[in-house]
């Protein structure tokens, strides 16, 4: 019997082979479930990107991870946005691990991670790619580093995608649940255009559930249910960064961003330093920070050091981060800023919270 190497290559060559339409649609969909299904045997086996890495102590709010190809100007990037001391050379591979730094931006502070340049074939462990890859996987935010003379962005994305990262994608709205006899039952709240129910329980069978219920609440493809049924994707944002831009014309730029066409380009030079002061703030607003001040009862508020948490953040989440007690003691809060509808607002454990509120928890006293 052929071994797991053997089997994906055949699987690959076969699906490469077959001419996609509606009479080979049910057939490739089965093909792709077995070859995601052996990829991910094959990294356990082997200790692959989803099982081992360079060891990095997460800090800081949140973990962001520079890739890029050998000598595309990570460590210098590096340099400029953090307290790091990445070493820089004109040669390829001058970083052989993961060196951190922290950014202290608007009173975050952000894990930036200077990983070793990635190549062709990461995905398959050449060039520590399983490890570098690895990393990124484990990461808020990927900052994808092109260098002006290199923009061949499509085999980064090709490699990270390899190993189970999707970049500015979300979870497929899919829900399943095991039973111990009937089949596999598909509800669908929406038309199915790129699948249909007899593809998806012949890929979900290929994954060894032989009775479920699953439920699909949008209009997935192929790959999607593949991803749901993995259970190994990952989900980071991702920003497209064209370095040393000091070296080509604005007319060379603008040919670049139209080949990049799709991704929001961020120009920058690392060397010169152009760029960066307000990529720093880019980077804190696609983490999705926002600032919360706290205003002691009685007292002013603390304009210096502010609270640092996700949009979407309630009154309950500052409560979380203050104090385990604090949500159980809590009687209300006072709200200032552009949540509340008046300042000092009277609010409650439920309410959302903007940039810039001022608050002040009451609890009682025990």
């Amino acid at each position: 019997m052929p071994n797991i190497e053997e089997q994906i290559r055949e699987l690959e060559a076969e699906i490469h082979g077959t001419k996609y339409n509606k009479a080979t649609q049910h057939h490739i969909g089965k093909l792709k479930a077995k070859l995601a299904k052996l990829r991910h045997e094959a990294e356990k086996k082997g200790g692959g990107a989803g099982t081992r890495g360079f060891s990095v102590k997460k800090a800081g709010h949140a973990t962001v991870a520079l890739v890029g190809f050998p000598s595309a100007g990570k460590s210098t990037l590096l340099n400029d946005l953090t307290d790091a001391n990445s070493e820089v050379g004109d040669y390829e591979f001058t970083t052989l691990t993961v060196v951190p730094g922290i950014m202290e931006h608007k009173g975050a502070k952000i894990q930036i991670l200077d990983l070793p340049g990635l190549i062709e074939g990461a995905s398959k462990g050449r060039g520590m790619g399983r490890e570098v890859i690895a990393a990124a996987r484990s990461s808020d935010l990927i900052l994808l580093l092109l260098d002006v003379f290199n923009i061949h962005i499509e085999v980064l994305l090709r490699e990270l995608r390899n190993s189970g990262i999707r970049m500015n994608e979300r979870p497929p709205d899919i829900a399943i649940s095991m039973r111990d006899r009937g089949g596999i039952e598909i509800a669908t709240t929406v038309e199915l255009t790129h699948i249909d129910g007899e593809d998806a329980a012949a890929m979900i069978r290929t994954y060894g559930h032989v009775n479920a219920d699953v439920v699909i609440r949008e209009d997935i493809t192929q790959d999607q249910l593949i991803d749901f049924l993995a259970e190994n994707r990952v989900y980071p944002r991702g920003i497209v960064l064209l370095n040393k831009i000091d070296l080509v014309k604005e007319h060379q730029l603008k040919a670049m961003e139209r080949k990049l066409k799709g991704w929001k380009v961020f120009r920058i030079s690392a060397k010169e330093k152009i760029g960066t002061e307000e990529l720093k703030d880019h980077i804190f607003d696609t983490l999705d920070f926002i600032r919360i001040y706290m205003k002691p009862q009685g007292q002013q508020a603390d304009m210096e050091v502010p609270l640092v948490i996700k949009a979407g953040s309630t009154v309950a989440d500052i409560c979380d981060n203050l104090h385990r007690d604090f949500k159980k003691k809590f009687r209300y809060a006072l709200v200032w800023g552009k949540s509340a509808k008046f300042p000092g607002q009277t609010l409650g454990l439920d309410h959302v919270l903007e940039d810039r509120d001022v608050i002040t928890i009451i609890i009682h006293k025990t």
